[in-house]
């Protein structure tokens, strides 16, 4: 039985990029971590540890930050199609490069009621993901671009329940009619173009799926997560799938009863651990699959 080298990738993950935009008096900030991965005609490295058609890691570090400002971070999505592009063009071993961002918003701090021109916080919602992979040149390329984001804590106090469920001689669990719903959200969404305008669009549908979460009376977690997919593929034709990774935050009631105090569904215990983990693919069935979208480099999809 022989014994050979499989599948395999390398680069330098987790460089933290902050662009500064200067042209005018009101400065712009822009604040991602980006993470390069090669593959190609690497094996002679893994082999025998020649080097030569080795591109080193620090090299796409360096790139990474001249790009941010040789060709721009106005969207992560440009950016790192550019990146990767630039990889699988200008080295003539990498065949395919994948592109991971995770971006960090700011916002501009209030003086007097007005906006500072250079002094920001940091927001505390979610942060958005981009995961883009590029293979080819010319006509033989392909851009798969991945969007999302991570970290999206959202709650509700009522209007969602369950109840109806299998059980056996190991279930505990009381049915509700009436309980909050909890989860720190993971989206991401697939692409079938690159002529797509970014920002307005990661936008709306980040809008759509948090409305769709707080309308929706929920019977299930899973129910809520094919709906709010649903409702993003029926808004953008031009997404071909999305997919969700939701932690349900569970709120037990907390027992005020030894108090004499009642408690009618307002004081609750938020428990971290265990978690159920609900999970969930809403897919367009006339397009085919792309099994190297989802082939993560840092864990971001």
């Amino acid at each position: 039985m022989a014994i050979v080298l499989g599948a395999n990738r390398y680069g330098k993950a987790e460089n933290r990029v902050v662009r500064i935009y200067r042209d005018t008096e009101r400065h712009e900030i822009r604040d991602i971590n980006v993470s390069s991965a090669l593959r190609g005609d690497f094996a002679d490295a893994y082999l025998t540890g020649d080097q030569s058609k080795i591109l080193p890691t620090d090299t796409q570090k360096q790139t990474a930050y001249s790009f941010s400002k040789e060709k721009g971070l106005t969207s992560i999505e440009t950016y790192a199609l550019d990146l990767g592009a630039h990889f699988v063009d200008s080295v003539e071993y990498v065949k395919s490069a994948r592109i991971e961002v995770e971006e960090f918003e700011w916002q501009r701090v209030l003086v007097n009621g007005e906006e500072h021109d250079h002094t920001w916080v940091r927001k505390g919602q979610e942060t958005r993901t981009a995961a883009i992979t590029v293979t080819g040149s010319g006509d033989d390329r392909t851009n798969i671009v991945v969007g999302g984001f991570k970290d999206l804590i959202i709650l509700k106090s009522t209007g969602s329940e369950f109840t109806g469920f299998y059980e056996d001689e190991y279930t505990l669990l009381e049915p509700t009619t009436d309980r909050v719903m909890a989860t720190s959200l993971v989206a991401q969404w697939r692409f079938t173009t690159t002529n797509v305008d970014w920002e307005p669009t990661y936008l709306g549908i980040k809008k759509i799926i948090i409305e769709t979460f707080a309308t929706l009376h929920s019977l299930a977690l899973q129910q809520t997560l094919y709906e709010m997919g649903k409702a993003v593929l029926e808004a953008y034709d031009f997404i071909a799938e999305i997919r969700f990774s939701a932690p349900n935050k569970h709120h037990f009631v907390y027992n005020l009863q030894p108090f004499g105090v009642e408690n009618n569904n307002e004081v609750f215990n938020a428990d971290d651990r265990p978690y159920g983990l609900i999970e969930a693919t809403v897919i367009r069935d006339e397009l085919s699959a792309a099994p190297e979208a989802w082939e993560s480099y840092t864990g971001l999809v």
